[in-house]
Order: structure tokens, then sequence, then C-alpha cells
């Protein structure tokens, strides 16, 4: 049995968190998980360049900026896609009540954005945004080690608002009485919220084994997606700090889980580079070849992709 070194975010709606709670990878694969956390994704890649990682559970931009750095991973399948939303106190108004995300952001001229390290997917979009609405001398962006620290910079004022995952925008709403300003599918549309990486050793080497863990992962999407009751109730066990009714929350939040790389999800993902590029994370343009490896989730998902399937979550 191999050990394989699988690094993980704190963010409730990856499959990791299935995984832990079931026990399926040692069950049902020739692998055995070394589970690593990180705050973010900016971190998780220097664990991959000191060669601590197999397998990572990420935002893609970091990952092209590893990539860029001649780091040896590439994604090799999805997760989830537009997982990125603007929050702030409820005396600011959301989307909805204004004509443009330009005017919704107008509302934090002279104000600050918490938002996950430089270089996270939250990041990059919220600095694109702020940049298209021609901000970027007018609201000040405030990156945090921990996205749990923008909770608490919202909560005695350092920040306005804040940018981050569906369980933040959450756990503001229950801690702050918070709101989504600007929801996940117009922050970025299609983003990839979340893949999985794997070092090109895995692939090249361990490549029966890595199939073995896509497939997986795969069934645990679809649990979330077909049976959101059961994967709130396991992933809500492992995390220990949250009732079951929050992982619930977060799923409807944007609900989009699949393991697949359709187009819309690879086409998103290399709109990033030309951004990253711009804002000085990278310095030359990559290609999808260097992103992406597919021959395994092609070969598992053959089917039409799940994001647009909400599943049994449109009941909840």
């Amino acid at each position: 049995m191999k050990e394989c070194r699988i690094g993980h975010l704190t963010t409730a709606y990856h499959t990791c968190f299935i995984f832990m709670g079931t026990g399926w990878i040692e069950k049902r694969t020739d692998l055995k998980a070394e589970w690593k956390l990180f705050p973010t994704g900016p971190e998780m890649i220097k664990a991959f360049s000191r060669n601590e990682l197999d397998i990572g559970y990420i935002g893609l931009p970091p990952a092209i900026i590893g990539i860029h750095k001649s780091l040896q991973i590439k994604c090799v399948a999805g997760g989830h896609m537009e997982g990125t939303v603007l929050i702030a106190k409820e005396d600011f108004r959301p989307l909805e009540e204004f004509r443009s995300v330009k005017e919704t952001l107008n509302q934090f001229i002279g104000k600050t954005i918490g938002t996950p390290t430089r270089g996270s997917i939250h990041d990059v979009i919220i600095r694109k945004l702020i940049n298209e609405a021609g901000l970027g001398d007018k609201v000040t962006v405030k990156n945090f080690e921990w996205a749990d620290f923008i909770l608490d910079a919202m909560k005695d004022g350092t920040v306005e608002g804040g940018c981050g995952t569906p369980p933040l925008a959450v756990l503001a709403s229950r801690m702050l009485n918070a709101k989504i300003i600007l929801p996940a599918h117009v922050m970025w549309p299609y983003n990839p919220s979340y893949g999985i990486v794997a070092t090109t050793d895995m692939i090249e080497s361990f490549a029966d084994a890595l199939e073995e863990f896509l497939r997986l992962h795969e069934e645990a999407c679809n649990l979330i997606r077909t049976e959101p009751d059961e994967a709130a109730e396991i992933t809500a066990k492992v995390i220990g700090l949250v009732d079951k009714d929050f992982i619930l929350e977060a799923y409807r939040v944007s609900p989009k889980y699949c393991a697949s790389l359709p187009k819309e999800y690879v086409d998103s993902t290399l709109a990033f580079i030309p951004v990253l590029q711009s804002m000085g994370y990278i310095s030359r343009l990559l290609t999808r070849d260097d992103v992406f490896y597919t021959d395994l989730i092609e070969r598992i998902h053959a089917e039409k992709p799940h994001y647009g399937d909400p599943g049994m979550l449109r009941t909840f």
C-alpha cells in the first residue's frame, strides 16, 4: 500500500472530509492517505515545492503560479466551480439592488475588503473585479493568512467586506448577520473553485492508484449532490466545529460539484493566466497542457458533467 501525502484546506465542501469520515481510500484503494492541512492554496504550493505532497485539493490560480515556477504538478480532476463570494454586514446592499457589479462595489470606496493570501483564487478574483470597476486606487484589499481571521476583522471593523468561500459566507451570516453582496456565479463564471492536482511522479509512476483515488473523488462529489444530508453529516462529524445544517447551507450557496474537467472549467482556468501575468504573479503565458492532464478523468467520467445538476441539493 502506497503512502499518499494529500494536502487539503478547511473548505467544507471538498471531498477530503468525506474520505476522512468514511475511510474509503484505505478500504477501497491501494493508497494510505496522510492528510496535511494548509491555511491557503499558496501555502500548499510551497509544500509541493518541498516535495512534501503527492496530491492536493486547491484552487487553480496558486497551482498555475507554481507550475510557472517549474513545479511538476498538473490538474487531474475538477471538484467544484464558482466558490468565491463577496460578503459584507447588513448595512451594505446586494447586487440585486444595483444595476451592475461596479455600482455594487462602489459601496466599498474608501473601505477595505479582506481576502485570503495573495495569489489565492479569492485574492485574484476580487482584485480583478475592483480593477475592472476602475476602483483599484479607491478600494483596499487586505490579505489574511487564515480565512477565519477575515471574520475577526469584520467584527472589529478592520475590514468592511470579505471575499472567500461559501462556508465563510455561512459563518459570517451566523456570527455577524452578514450577507452575500456578490454571489458566486457573477464573481467569475465557471471559475475553478478547486481541483485535484497531482505530481508528475504520481501521474507517471502510480497512475492506477491515482485513477482509483479519482473514481472515489467522483463518487464523493456525487454524494454531495445526490445525498447531501448524508454527505453533510459525515463532513460535520469530521470537522467537529460546525453542525450538519451549516454544511448544507455551504453546499447550497454554490451547488456545482463534479470531478470532471469540461470545457467551461478548463477555459475559465486558462482565462486566469493573462490576469495572473498582468498582476505580476507570472511572467509568461502557459498552455492547457502545462496545467492539465485529463487522460484519467476522461476515462473515469465519460458522461455529461454534473456541475449544472444540483441533484437533491435543489430540495434542501
